[in-house]
Order: C-alpha cells, then sequence, then structure tokens
C-alpha cells in the first residue's frame, strides 16, 4: 500500500531526470527526510512557543476535568442535599446528564472546527460553558440544575475534541504526543482542584457550601475564551481555506525559524501536499456540488463522514472509538465521580475522612500524567497501554476480592479496608500514564486532514457516551451488586488488554501525514496519479517567501 509519503519518495527518481532540463525546478522532499528535533523534556524546551500555546489551549481540559470532579464532592454536602433531595437513580443523572450533553457537543463540533476554526470554535464553547456553569451555581431547582449540568456537557464535548486537535495541528511530529498528553494532565489539574475546592468548602454552613465550587469554573472558561484570541490559528486549518501565505507565516512563528527557511518550507509543501490532495478528490467525487451553494456544501459536509467507513479509515475510526470505549469502562470515572461514596463502601466512614481520601485520588491522577507529558513519545504508545492494562486488571480485582471478603463487615477489618483504598490508588496510578493521555493522543494523529474533525468528533461522542452510561449505572451497582461492581470492571480491564496487543499499532513519531503507510488507503491507481500530480504541481512553485533562482540567458 502506497501512503502520501511513499508516493512522494517514488517520485524522487523522476524528479532527478528532470532537474538537468530545469535548474528551477525542486525535488520533493518530505520532513522525514531532514533531521528531526528532540523528543521529551528536550523538544519541549526546543519548542517553547508551541508549548506554551499547548499549556494554554488546556485550559480546555482543565474545565473538562473540575466539572467532572467537583460534582462528586457537592453530592455529600448538606446543604446541597437539602437544596435537591434525590433518588439514587437522580444522583446518577445529575453526574451523567453532563455526559449526555457532551456526547451531543461532540457530534456537531466538527463542523464548527471545520468552518470557523479551531480557535474560535474554542471560543465559541468556552462561552456556552460560561452559560452552562452560570446555570448550575445559580440553580434553585433540580429541573435547573439539569439543565445547566447538560449544556455545560455540550461545551465540555466540543472543547474535548478541539483542544487535542489543535494542539496535534501546531505540533512538531518529535513532541506532538507529549502536547498532546497535556489536555490529559489538564483534565487531571482540574479533577485535583476541584475535589480540594470540596473538601475546602465542605465546612461553609450556607449555601455556598455548594454554590463556590460550581461557580469558579467560570472564571475558568472565561479566561481560555478570551485568552485563545491571542495564540495563532492551526496552520493546517489555515491551508484548508487556503490562507496559505498566513500558514507559512504561523509556521516559522511556532517553529521559531524564519519563513525562508528549508524545514519550514518543507513542512509547509508538506501539508499543502495534503489539503490539496483532498480538494481535488472532493471535485473527482462530489463535481455536481461542489458548486450548489449551501445544499451542496451540506452534501459534501455529510458525505465526509461516510469517508470514515471506506477502506483505510474504518479500521482507524474501529481503533479510536474502542479506546474511547475502554478508557470509561475500565471504571476510572466511576471512581471519580462516586470516590467518596466508593471510599464508604471500602469502610471509610465520616464524610470529612471519604473527601480527604478523594483529594489523594485527585493529586495522584494528576501526578502520574506528567511522565507522559514528558517521555510519551520516547517509550511509545502501546507499550505503556500494554502496562497499564495489567496494572488496572490486578488492583481492580484486589479490590473485588477484599470487597467481596469484607464489605459486611469493614469496621471490623479496618486494615483489609484500607489495603482496598491504597488499590484504588494503584489503580488510578496505573490509569493516569496510560489510558487517560494516549486514548486521546492516538485518535488526534490517526487521520487524514480531511476527516480529522470529523472522525475526532464521532470518536469523542462514542467517550461520552460511554462515560453517560457509566455516570448512570454506578451508583444502582454500588447498592444491588456492591463487589461485583467491582469484577464488572476487572473485565473490562482484561479486554482492554487484549485489544491493545492485538488491534493498536505503535504510532510514536509519525508525522500526521505518515499514517497512511501504517493503517492503509489511497491504494487505487487513479489516487496515486492525483497524488503525484499534486505533488509536481505544489513543488515545482515557489513557497511564499522562498527565494528562486535564474539563470541568465546565454
Amino acid at each position: 500500500m502506497e501512503s502520501s509519503k511513499e508516493i512522494i519518495n517514488s517520485t524522487d527518481e523522476t524528479d532527478d531526470m528532470s532537474l538537468s532540463n530545469n535548474d528551477t525546478q525542486r525535488k520533493p522532499t518530505t520532513l522525514t527526510e531532514h533531521k528531526r528535533g528532540s523528543s521529551g523534556i528536550k523538544g519541549l524546551i526546543n519548542n517553547p512557543y508551541v508549548f506554551f500555546t499547548a499549556v494554554f489551549a488546556s485550559l480546555g481540559g482543565v474545565l473538562f476535568g473540575y466539572d467532572q470532579g467537583v460534582i462528586s464532592g457537592v453530592q455529600e454536602m448538606e446543604t446541597f442535599k437539602s437544596r435537591f433531595p434525590m433518588t439514587s437513580f437522580e444522583n446518577g443523572f445529575v453526574v451523567s446528564i453532563l455526559e449526555l450533553g457532551a456526547w451531543a457537543g461532540a457530534w456537531f463540533v466538527g463542523y464548527f472546527a471545520d468552518r470557523i476554526g479551531r480557535k474560535h470554535s474554542i471560543v465559541l464553547f468556552s462561552t456556552v460553558f460560561i452559560l452552562g456553569s452560570a446555570l448550575q451555581a445559580g440553580a434553585q431547582t433540580i429541573n435547573y440544575l439539569f439543565g445547566g449540568r447538560f449544556v455545560t456537557g455540550i461545551a465540555l464535548g466540543g472543547l474535548s475534541m478541539l483542544v487535542p486537535l489543535y494542539q496535534s495541528e501546531i505540533a512538531p511530529p518529535e513532541i506532538r504526543g507529549s502536547l498532546v498528553s497535556l489536555q490529559q494532565l489538564a483534565v487531571t489539574f482540574g479533577i485535583l482542584i476541584s475535589f480540594w475546592i470540596d473538601y475546602g468548602t465542605s465546612t461553609i454552613s450556607s449555601e455556598a457550601q455548594w454554590k463556590i465550587p460550581l461557580a469558579l469554573q467560570i472564571v475558568i472558561g472565561l479566561l481560555l475564551g478570551v485568552g485563545i484570541f491571542f495564540f495563532p490559528h492551526s496552520p493546517r486549518w489555515l491551508m484548508s481555506i487556503g490562507r496559505e501565505e498566513e500558514a507559512i507565516r504561523v509556521l516559522s512563528k511556532l517553529r521559531r525559524l524564519s519563513s525562508s527557511d528549508s524545514l519550514i518550507i518543507e513542512e509547509w509543501r508538506e501539508i499543502k501536499v495534503i489539503v490539496e490532495f483532498d480538494r481535488r478528490v472532493q471535485q473527482q467525487k462530489y463535481p455536481e456540488w461542489i458548486n450548489a451553494g449551501r445544499m451542496g456544501n451540506i452534501k459534501i459536509f455529510l458525505s465526509g463522514y461516510l469517508e470514515l467507513f471506506r477502506k483505510g479509515m474504518y479500521n482507524r475510526l474501529f481503533i479510536a472509538c474502542i479506546l474511547q470505549f475502554f478508557q470509561q469502562f475500565v471504571g476510572v470515572n466511576a471512581l471519580i465521580y462516586y470516590a467518596p461514596k466508593i471510599f464508604q463502601s471500602v469502610g471509610l466512614t465520616g464524610s470529612s475522612v471519604s473527601l480527604l481520601a478523594t483529594g489523594v485520588v485527585g493529586i495522584l491522577n494528576f501526578v502520574f500524567t506528567i511522565p507522559t507529558v514528558l517521555y510519551l513519545d520516547k517509550f511509545g504508545r502501546k507499550p505503556m497501554l500494554l502496562v497499564s492494562s495489567v496494572g488496572l486488571t490486578l488492583s481492580m480485582l484486589i479490590v473485588a476480592v477484599l470487597s467481596g471478603i469484607y464489605e459486611d463487615d469493614w469496621p471490623g477489618h479496618s486494615a483489609a479496608g484500607w489495603a482496598a483504598v491504597v488499590f484504588v490508588y494503584i489503580f488510578i496510578i496505573n490509569f493516569a500514564y496510560a489510558w487517560g493521555p494516549i486514548a486521546w493522543v492516538i485518535p488526534s494523529e490517526i487521520f487524514p486532514l480531511r476527516t480529522r474533525a470529523k472522525a475526532m468528533s464521532i470518536s469523542t461522542s462514542a467517550n461520552w457516551m460511554c462515560n453517560f452510561i457509566i455516570g448512570l449505572i454506578t451508583p444502582p451497582m454500588l447498592v444491588d451488586i456492591k463487589f461485583g461492581t467491582y469484577i464488572f470492571f476487572c473485565v473490562f480491564c482484561v479486554l482492554s488488554l487484549l485489544f491493545v496487543f492485538l488491534f493498536v499499532p505503535e504510532t510514536k513519531g509519525k508525522s500526521l501525514e505518515e499514517m497512511d503507510s501504517i493503517f492503509g488507503g489511497q491504494t487505487a491507481s487513479q489516487d496515486t496519479a492525483l497524488m503525484s500530480r499534486v505533488i509536481e504541481d505544489i513543488y515545482n512553485a515557489p513557497a511564499p517567501g522562498e527565494k528562486v533562482e535564474t539563470h541568465p540567458t546565454a
């Protein structure tokens, strides 16, 4: 199977022959033919502007984590329970309705990401987040609370796709995994501060006890929505809408190199080849819709989703969605959403003690995501997922066994209760360094430009639907089947190990445009011929700002 990169390289021989006839013609090359920068800590230090831009965009992840984590402590506060008396089903629904909104938001965010750009879409969804947060903090009835949670979820569903997409498109390949992992680190940081803010306000006797934690997230949303205006657009998105000179200026700024530097020109050409190829494919496939106005654009947009089910694409979509499925069904968010209840179920008594133990979950989740940001592009995706799944399986199994033996008499077996708490912590550690960030990294890097936003909207919506199910079923499971809850999640931990081993390829260090060589696609002879023509056209034309040598005639 030939990828776009292989097609580019296959033109080398013919270009060598033609160079003798035209000295101004440029030989197609790729970034992989140049020396790439360092990965890990050194790579982040060498790309400070990219790093800072990605860190700021990760405020979307902070919002994601904060709103996920804050509800677990709020639900245990006396003033909240007094204002909103709930059944066990309603307790689950107030958590899971946010995920339902996020599922909906993730479906249509792809349209805005392509239409108004990644940056402006972040502004839009930050505004929606502020509205939903205000509804939550000001709710006086349970219906207003549900409504606020749903609106907030729409925003989080959009941001959870937009932020890793934006990060992956501004990052050079050698640190792309680390930068996209910042999203998950930011999520864990949001969870961490929400747990400790809940703990800090738990002693307040008025309704400020729960209103303050719910209102504080408005500040973060406002900071993200306003601050992102001062950062650049995605160069890949700029190229896709024809703003080519701006794209090369953004690349120059992100890489801290002159716009005439050969590496910048090569990266610009590499992006342009893929964008132009996709545009010509669209012209070939949908000629009757190209100039058909709004309805034509809608048909092309919907056909973009159908593209995800063709050869070379459906396997990517399958892997992306199943990774998101396992990220939820190994049980981590059951622990995060209902940590106080779970710690009570393994023998910890007193709301302050369970909230304190929950705060430790937040700390471990944050701290053990940091190594992934620093070393993911050194160790790779697949090995870390495999090791993590083994750790998740063993720790969840031990919690299930201890709960099955001692759940009817925790007060008489306090040592066993604390042992269960320790293995919950070990579970969180194993999740934090692998399944937490990597389940977001891989979907952000395996799809070509023409389908990336739509594909990520589907995989992200899969995450949120699974999240919704987990949030809804966990409280009844803890009541009805007790230790069987942990056995249920342990089964999925085992299945996650088998799935990664059998189906997930290693994508470390591959450029966003090189994934075809891993997953297949572009195998038809007409695609090969079209790509060759695109390469010839783009590499034989000067890039913006490129100096072209001229030779005097005799």
